[in-house]
């Protein structure tokens, strides 16, 4: 396992995190402002490629029905403009509710009201990521 970069786009901001050089821990890393598909892709794959990411995983909210909407939708095509400029592996992951976690995350640790209110896209970019390092950690113990 190698580092992995996550990414929660949103219309707005895109939230960036990363693990460590083990795979086993993420954190937040930036955040972005969004700009256009073609641009954020490459300042993604930019990220990636300066951290040392040998993987990307985009973050696509299901629907309640855990079907694609929109949102996903609109992060399916942010990885495909991330795979047509890059030879890393592109995985879509599910995202449902991983901001309110990073929001919950922030309660819990005591953070502040006032502080709390600022933005959370790269700490729920690190929720995304421990999600999908955790499952992969647990998907290589069962093997």
């Amino acid at each position: 396992m190698g580092k992995a970069l996550a990414v929660d786009p949103g219309e707005v901001r895109i939230g960036i995190a990363i693990s460590d050089e083990t795979g086993t821990l993420a954190r937040p890393l930036t955040i972005l402002n969004h700009v256009s598909r073609a641009e954020d892709a490459r300042r993604i794959h930019d990220l990636a490629l300066e951290t040392g990411a040998e993987v990307i995983v985009v973050g696509a909210a299901l629907d309640s029905r855990g079907q694609i909407g929109a949102k996903a939708r609109s992060a399916h095509r942010l990885v495909d403009a991330l795979r047509s400029i890059s030879t890393l592996k592109i995985i879509p992951w599910d995202e449902s509710h991983s901001t309110q976690i990073a929001a919950e995350y922030r309660i819990l640790a005591g953070v502040k009201r006032k502080t709390r209110a600022k933005p959370i896209d790269a700490l729920a970019a690190a929720v995304i990521l421990q999600d999908y390092l955790d499952r992969r950690q647990t998907e290589d113990e069962s093997a």
